[in-house]
């Protein structure tokens, strides 16, 4: 498989995977302020046991291209890179809550600096990416086998730790998939590739696996609740584990699939975009569903939560093409130079000015 077409379909799976995280703060926002449960609540709950996952394993994908450069220079991409956008919405956030709480300004500085040892809110994604990058690299430069990394990684997975420190608890819940993308990314590859040479074995495959995950996440006691999944068969720990693998690669399979369909270039560009998504889909997702229980435009929680959940996705992107055409606030979305390490060069040692979120 050319590179190029394996960028589409990783751009297409991170897209999928910024669906599925939207919608589960969609549904779970809908749950919270109404107790009620829509159509969106059950995708997400069959999805429950990769939505996650899906999104680290394929932040390893790449690692290896990377991992071997010198600390300065893997720093400025991997860890500096997500720190930046981490603290640039953390202060966004927390400056509007202030405001609308009318809350001093003590407040909001001490709570902006709890968030750099504790991750805040949804933005703990980007602040674990930095860490994981980190973690890998001492890995690399310790020389620790893959598999006991692996292995390690796994237990912490499997053990289900629930620690005061947030970074803790998410740490054991998600590295292991984040160093399996790393170190299995020849193999994802290679069923991708295989995906796209027999795409008709590929969808029945694909068939059998929704199947399969089906049943094990509702039976025999699976439920959606408004804030929650409640898990059957794939609440056993190192079931769970295995589900989130297959369902990350799963994933993987199918976005390369759709990426040989019409119209569906979309899905590619909302993944090489998805980072924006992430910032900011939190800002029009409370707003919107105010305004729709204000005005009563909708009754159906189903309803609701859908309209909520596509305003979510539309907003951030609709913001990020305003700023791009007129070129206002461009530092909400790309890296400037200021935020770069010294030393931050691309391979022809030519310095770097600004950089994406992606």
């Amino acid at each position: 498989m050319g590179n190029s077409n394996r960028l589409d379909w990783v751009d297409a799976a991170k897209g999928l995977s910024i669906l599925l995280v939207v919608m589960m703060y969609a549904a779970y926002n809908l749950g919270e302020h109404t107790g009620q449960i829509g159509v969106l609540h059950y995708i997400i709950g069959f999805a429950t046991p990769f939505r996650m996952p899906e999104f680290f394993l394929i932040s390893g994908l790449f690692l290896s291209q990377v991992i071997d450069r010198p600390w300065r220079r893997y720093a400025d991409r991997r860890v500096v890179h997500y720190l930046y956008f981490y603290v640039v919405w953390v202060a966004i956030d927390f400056i509007l809550k202030s405001g609308i709480a009318q809350q001093d300004g003590v407040v909001m500085v001490k709570g902006i600096a709890l968030a750099m040892i504790q991750p805040y809110g949804v933005l703990w994604f980007i602040y674990m990416l930095a860490v994981f990058s980190v973690t890998a690299k001492l890995c690399a430069q310790l020389r620790l086998p893959h598999w006991l990394v692996i292995a390690a990684a796994a237990a912490l997975q499997i053990a289900q730790i629930q620690s005061p420190s947030y970074a803790v608890t998410q740490f054991a819940a998600y590295f292991v998939f984040f160093h399996v993308g790393y170190v299995g990314a020849a193999y994802v590859f290679r069923i991708v590739d295989a995906a796209t040479r027999h795409p008709g074995r590929a969808w029945a495959a694909l068939a059998a696996w929704a199947a399969a995950e089906a049943f094990l996440v509702f039976w025999p006691d699976g439920r959606v609740e408004p804030m929650a999944m409640h898990m059957g068969l794939a609440a056993f720990a190192p079931l769970h584990l295995a589900l989130a693998v297959a369902g990350a690669i799963a994933l993987c399979v199918l976005a390369c699939l759709l990426m040989r369909l019409p119209y569906t270039d979309w899905l590619r560009w909302l993944g090489a975009h998805s980072l924006v998504v992430y910032l900011a889909f939190t800002l029009p997702m409370s707003a919107v569903r105010i305004v729709l229980a204000k005005t009563g435009l909708l009754a159906d929680p189903s309803a609701v939560a859908i309209v909520v959940f596509v305003s979510s996705v539309f907003a951030p992107v609709l913001l990020y093409l305003a700023i791009k055409r007129f070129g206002i606030g461009e530092f909400l979305f790309e890296r400037p130079a200021w935020a770069h390490l010294p030393d931050g060069s691309d391979k022809r040692g030519k310095p770097l000015s600004v950089e994406p979120a992606e």
